[in-house]
């Protein structure tokens, strides 16, 4: 497509950026951090005139090399986040909403072929594109909301092309099927939080619908849409929820059955519960003979369910609603575990039922999940979720992954001790712990590594989580000075006595330099690998670190993630299987090193990589220091290729 330079309005607002862009360039050779304010004015004043994307998009080389993005984040794209740029682009200042567009220009030059960027790859850009996309398919409509309209300075308008644009580029056939692809991918891993996915299927459904978009053979977009909106014969033209509850009220057994078999498959194959779903689960909640085949339970949940009924009855009753529907899988995989089998669980679940609620905690989930169901409500719906997903649980944008694992392996593990945390978070809103037999309390403390109150969050993690934040920062501030990393000491205390005592870490805390980098990795394999250390397998889950790096293998930071098991994947291959708390477990490392989530072998939530990758970003891990091992006895090959995987990526420097 070519711009029409015969347009009134296209030609002096082109002149007017390539001389503020001209500008620019002379400014920066005496200050290489020059504002940037005229270049990025005249060219959002650009963007709305027709023909203006397409001028940019053949400017953007000299965009680049002019340094528009330079000292920001925009300057290194591989970074970057489609949540983020969501944000940016529908609610961000003119300045940042200008130079958002202008670098998804970029990254659209990138993704097509026309334009070379070193630091991110064609798919790279496209799978970023595809992302932000997805999260803004609205805009992809003939439409404007309100919202876009009222938007000051025409950004809405601008916003609008942008993305008309960027479909007339790249096809909304590829978008959509990469769309619902992305969706598979993060329902893989079967997230606690699943309303944003609820958010873009929303979109897909709209897609499906509207005549004018080619969706012929989108059967897995179709199972995305139906089992959100109308998986059974009952609610298949999504008609309410009243008028739904009026159907069930006149169904026989058969037609119940029906419709409690359609939830099951629809719940299972996606981990997605419909609205539906809860209305059908409260009529059922007293049929022995029907509530188990609505939750899609095998022998084992089945088992559970007949041993606490009056339990399983009063959670119903008291989490069960539309508002919290997700809390149906929860509930559901919480008795295919057998946590009730645990009896402190069963006991300790009565008390969260009828559990009081301290002003503060009751003020927080008010805020972020609003006033349809009470706060308790909320919150054992929660508990159920935590507990039947023990790896669905994320840290948000929130730099909490030491609590966040807590979280995680507590429910995995140590359900009784959890639901205890939480008893006390929320009812007292203090939660007690000890360190090195000092009584440590969360009352009072300074803000941990979150200075701000997590909202994107789970609601046990919304108001547990600021609580165990800044108890294990009074740990390390116990700790003092001492002559080791201060997790050899802080996690056994803080996680539980499964932590092993032994410890080691890959560089020395005073300089910080590889510290027998060899021994390190040696150490590792004779503890964790099943050729090495006798195939032992991991009994419990071991918290670790690891040094994050990004798709270009440069060091991002120290990252807590727990060991969950080592073993064979169904191709022999011997792999790390682990819980990362981040949201998104499938992440680029860079040498061709991809965190896995499916199709190894992977159970729901863990994130998996052959043992040499994962050992190479490894950064501390603890042991048992009774069970020996020789660590001569592991391949030289292998330990080599481990160290010079790190040495090439985040130690490059050490």
């Amino acid at each position: 497509m070519t711009p029409d330079y015969r347009n009134d309005a296209l030609q002096p607002a082109l002149e007017q950026f390539d001389t503020a862009l001209e500008r620019f360039v002379q400014t920066r050779l005496a200050d290489p951090k020059a504002p940037k304010t005229e270049v990025l004015s005249s060219a959002q004043a650009l963007m709305i005139v027709p023909g203006g994307l397409e001028a940019l998009y053949a400017r953007v080389p000299a965009v680049e090399s002019a340094g528009v993005f330079a000292n920001s984040d925009w300057g290194q794209p591989s970074i970057l986040q489609p949540v983020l740029a969501e944000r940016t682009l529908r609610h961000g200042e003119p300045s940042y909403t200008a130079i958002e567009a202008l670098s998804e220009i970029r990254l659209l030059a990138v993704a097509s072929g026309d334009y070379f960027h070193p630091g991110i790859s064609a798919e790279q850009a496209r799978n970023f594109l595809t992302q932000v996309m997805a999260l803004n398919l609205d805009l992809l409509s003939e439409q404007m909301s309100e919202a876009d309209r009222e938007r000051p300075e025409c950004l809405g308008t601008l916003v609008h092309m942008l993305y008309q644009y960027m479909l007339a580029r790249l096809g909304y056939e590829s978008i959509l099927e990469s769309l619902v692809e992305e969706v598979w991918r993060l329902l893989a891993q079967r997230p606690l939080q699943a309303d944003g996915i609820k958010q873009m299927i929303s979109q897909i459904a709209k897609c499906l619908f509207d005549p004018a978009i080619e969706t012929a053979g989108m059967h897995s977009a179709a199972r995305l849409v139906s089992a959100v909106f109308g998986p059974t014969p009952g609610c298949r033209e999504d008609p309410g929820l009243d008028i739904y509850a009026q159907r069930l009220a006149g169904m026989d057994d058969a037609a119940l059955g029906e419709e409690a078999s359609g939830f099951a498959r629809a719940v299972h194959d996606t981990g997605l519960v419909s609205p539906y779903h809860p209305v059908l689960v409260r009529h059922l909640h007293q049929r022995d003979d029907l509530l188990p085949a609505a939750l899609g339970l095998s022998s084992t949940g089945h088992e559970v369910l007949r041993c606490y009924p009056q339990l399983v009855q009063a959670l119903i009753d008291k989490a069960i609603f539309p508002e919290t529907s997700q809390a149906v899988y929860g509930l559901t995989q919480l008795l295919e575990r057998g946590a009730l089998f645990t009896p402190p669980v069963a006991a300790a679940l009565w008390r969260q039922i009828e559990l009081p609620l301290a002003e503060q905690p009751a003020t927080a989930l008010r805020r972020v999940f609003g006033e349809a169901r009470s706060p308790r409500v909320f919150l054992l719906a929660g508990v159920l979720s935590l507990l039947g997903q023990p790896l669905g649980v994320g840290q948000g944008n929130n730099p909490t992954c030491q609590s966040v694992i807590g979280l995680s392996m507590w429910a995995y593990n140590d359900a009784d001790y959890l639901l205890q945390l939480v008893a006390w978070a929320a009812r007292d809103d203090e939660v007690l712990a000890r360190f090195e037999g000092q009584h440590v309390s969360s009352r009072g403390l300074e803000a941990g590594l979150a200075k701000e109150a997590p909202l994107d969050v789970d609601p046990v993690s919304l108001i547990l989580v600021p609580h165990l934040d800044r108890i294990y920062m009074e740990m390390g501030r116990l700790c003092g000075e001492r002559d080791d990393d201060l997790h050899r000491w802080i996690n056994p205390e803080f996680y539980g006595w499964w932590v092993g005592y032994g410890f080691r870490v890959v560089a020395d805390i005073h300089t910080g330099k590889l510290d027998d980098y060899e021994g390190f990795v040696r150490q590792f394999y004779v503890r964790y690998h099943p050729y090495y250390n006798g195939n032992l397998p991991l009994i419990h889950p071991q918290p670790a670190g690891i040094a994050v790096t990004d798709s270009a293998a440069r060091f991002v930071g120290r990252h807590a993630i727990t060991i969950l098991r080592v073993a064979l994947d169904p191709d022999a291959e011997m792999r790390v299987y682990f819980f990362n708390p981040n949201n998104d477990s499938g992440q680029d490392w860079g040498q061709n090193i991809t965190c896995e989530t499916q199709g190894h072998g992977e159970r729901p939530g863990e994130a998996s990589l052959p043992i040499a990758e994962f050992t190479s970003r490894l950064y501390v891990f603890h042991y048992d220091p009774l069970e020996l091992g020789n660590t001569e006895v592991v391949s030289a090959d292998e330990v080599e290729r481990v160290m010079a995987l790190g040495r090439e990526s985040w130690a490059k420097e050490l």
